[in-house]
């Protein structure tokens, strides 16, 4: 009997080990609320019910806040030349080296690191079936380019006036989907890591490299002539709402979970 008890303890032993508090529900969390409320239901339901309607929210404000530059804030006297102006003086001072650093950067966010990054992090917790936190990293990218795609649908702004390092679509300036997946996916990662990290250096290391890393790919998108500064401020408001609504979402899921077990 003893030992099966203590076979029990070394199993939840190692499973809180692996808890990731921000991803757990709270007693006194509104959505965890509102999952008991309407029932639960299963999981994973659950959790795509969230996702969603994070994706509807964010695409929602993306957009509202695409027509408020367009329309409001660059008619503001001054605004549109200063923000064009930013990407004036960075483009008169490239240099070769400048120009490696900012490629660098673009790709450390681009269409093919990310992926991969998401991918192997996804299936290292699928293998020991983390399953919340591989749902988390992998729709914390889909929500956010999801987002970025269905905002470049309604809001067209042309990119910078100055000569571009790459050749993207030149009415798809806002918002910048690069800064946004580099906050989705990093700073994301960050808050899973340094929720279940209790050691203060630890913890600032690995925040100072996500932000480290979100900063340089704001400064990369800009110094090649990709975005404008309010673009780049769209970014980080997508970026920012898909982690929080992926929080969220497993957050309800595991209420949901709770309550069906207590059931």
């Amino acid at each position: 009997m003893s030992t099966a008890l203590e076979r029990h303890s070394a199993v939840a032993h190692r499973s809180s080990d692996w808890r990731v508090p921000v991803l757990e529900p709270r007693d006194d969390g509104a959505v965890e609320r509102l999952a008991v409320r309407l029932g639960a239901g299963h999981p994973v339901l659950v959790f795509l019910a969230g996702m969603l309607a994070g994706l509807a929210l964010i695409a929602g404000l993306s957009i509202f806040l695409g027509f408020l530059v367009t329309h409001v804030v660059l008619h503001i006297h001054g605004v549109s030349a200063s923000d064009e102006r930013v990407n004036d003086w960075l483009a008169a001072h490239r240099t070769a080296s400048r120009t490696q650093v900012s490629l660098i950067g673009s790709i450390m966010s681009g269409g093919v690191v990310l992926p991969v990054v998401v991918g192997v992090t996804a299936l290292c917790c699928a293998l020991l079936r983390r399953w919340r936190i591989a749902a988390f990293v992998v729709f914390v990218l889909g929500v956010e380019s999801a987002s970025y795609r269905i905002t470049t649908l309604v809001i067209h702004r042309h990119r910078p006036t100055v000569p571009r390092l790459e050749d993207l679509p030149v009415n798809a300036s806002y918002p910048s989907g690069h800064t946004a997946a580099a906050i989705a996916v990093y700073c994301g990662l960050a808050l899973l890591l340094t929720s279940a990290i209790r050691n203060g250096t630890f913890r600032v290391a690995i925040w100072s490299i996500a932000v480290a890393i979100a900063v340089l790919e704001a400064a990369s998108r800009l110094y090649r002539g990709m975005h404008h500064p309010l673009d780049v401020a769209g970014g980080v408001v997508v970026g920012v709402a898909s982690v929080c609504a992926l929080v969220l979402a497993a957050r309800a899921a595991a209420a949901a979970d709770r309550q069906s077990g207590a059931a």
